[in-house]
């Protein structure tokens, strides 16, 4: 069997996930709001507080939530200029989101834990923080067109707790504090959790999705996938050449967590950020969904040239 189709079993049981989220919300009508309740509230902090404290910070593996925030913020801005303008409703704003993010916690965590081995695992779920930081300020302030104030950010950014699990976690680290043997095997348990539950949230959003013609906005897929499947791959595979090449400050593990991070589909958040702007989310559920499809072929191809992990 060749490596290609035996990466794509390794990931496909994360699709049956999505497919049992769906059959929970519209047979047993598991309610949605029930379980983003549990990956915010409990779930989420306890992951990202166990990876926080487990990493072996140094200074190439802090330098990457740090350059993925940047990159991220950059691409939204660039996005926002260029196509801001291009549909008279805020579609253009939720592109930009689009465009600097990805499903990097509910799709890229399980990734991360099937792909590398937990210490690797908990470096990637370290870097996720960017993106949580990302869709909280500056993804947040291109969809809002100036409707929030840096207050309002502020106060929702204060409201997030996987933020505050985040700075425990890396006061403790700092400290050289370390979760026993004996919990650890007990919190490692809640990534699968979070994967699973993560997932399962993803087939419960597509209750009610219709793909009608008013729907399938050609321009608005192609340039989101184009942005997703091409452009960010290509550019993290740049930057890991400029860093091999020259700079020399991260390692092979490191570029993995990197190029992981850069080839997931888009993130489901920009379906609640269309929700919240009115412009169209049944759209923008649409193409979320597509791209989750899309990633059934387009994760383990990149994968498999990237040399498989």
């Amino acid at each position: 069997m060749s490596l290609f189709f035996i990466i794509l079993l390794k990931i496909f049981p994360l699709y049956l996930n999505v497919i049992l989220g769906y059959v929970a919300a519209k047979s047993l009508q598991v309610q949605r709001e029930s379980i983003a309740t549990l990956l915010i509230y409990i779930l989420g902090p306890i992951v990202v507080f166990s990876a926080t404290l487990s990493v072996k910070i140094n200074f190439a593996i802090a330098m990457i939530p740090i350059f993925l925030y940047i990159f991220c913020s950059l691409i939204a801005f660039l996005a926002l200029f260029i196509w801001g303008k291009s549909w008279n409703n805020p579609t253009g704003n939720i592109l930009a989101f689009s465009a600097g993010t990805g499903n990097t916690g509910y799709f890229g965590i399980p990734l991360a834990v099937i792909f590398f081995p937990p210490a690797l695992a908990d470096i990637y779920i370290f870097a996720v923080l960017a993106s949580l930081l990302y869709e909280s300020t500056t993804g947040f302030y291109v969809t809002a067109k100036g409707n929030f104030t840096v207050k309002e950010s502020l106060i929702k950014i204060s409201k997030l707790p996987i933020l505050y699990a985040f700075v425990l976690g890396l006061c403790l680290n700092i400290i050289g504090l370390e979760i026993p043997e004996t919990l650890s095997a007990y919190t490692s348990q809640f990534k699968g959790a979070y994967g699973i539950l993560g997932m399962m949230m993803l087939g419960m959003g597509l209750i009610g999705l219709k793909g009608n013609e008013d729907n399938w906005d050609k321009k608005f897929i192609t340039i989101t996938f184009i942005i997703k499947f091409i452009f960010w791959p290509l550019a993290m595979l740049f930057f890991i050449y400029i860093d091999k090449t020259f700079l020399q400050i991260l390692n092979n593990d490191l570029y993995k967590v990197l190029f992981l991070f850069s080839i997931v589909p888009l993130a489901g958040n920009s379906v609640t950020l269309a929700v919240l702007l009115n412009a169209k989310p049944e759209k923008t559920a649409l193409t979320v969904f597509l791209s989750t499809l899309v990633s059934v072929i387009s994760i383990p191809l990149f994968v498999y040239l990237y040399g498989g992990f």
